[in-house]
C-alpha cells in the first residue's frame, strides 16, 4: 500500500511521497500532482496522512474511511 502525505501549512498544501532507498542513501521526499495521488486512492491501493503544519496533528484517511472525512480533508476528486 503507498502512503502518500498532505502537507497543510499557511500558504496551501502540497502532496509528497517518501521514496525508500537503498540503505546508505538518504530517503528522497518528493512532491506529486493531486491527479496521481487521487488515481491511487481510488484504486484503493493508498494511504493519506493529512499534516497540519500550524498545530502538529496528523490524520490518516485510507479507503474505509467514511465520506464525510474524506470531503472534508481530501476533497471532492476523492470520491
Amino acid at each position: 500500500m503507498n502512503r502518500y502525505t498532505k502537507v497543510i501549512g499557511l500558504t496551501g498544501s502540497m502532496y509528497t511521497k517518501e521514496f525508500e532507498k537503498i540503505k546508505h542513501h538518504k530517503n528522497k521526499i518528493r512532491q506529486l500532482n493531486e491527479e496521481t495521488v487521487v488515481k491511487a486512492f481510488k484504486a484503493g491501493d493508498a494511504e493519506i496522512c493529512v499534516y497540519f503544519e500550524e498545530n502538529d496533528t496528523e490524520i490518516l484517511i485510507d479507503a474505509f474511511t467514511d465520506e464525510d472525512t474524506v470531503k472534508k480533508y481530501l476533497g471532492k476528486k476523492f470520491l
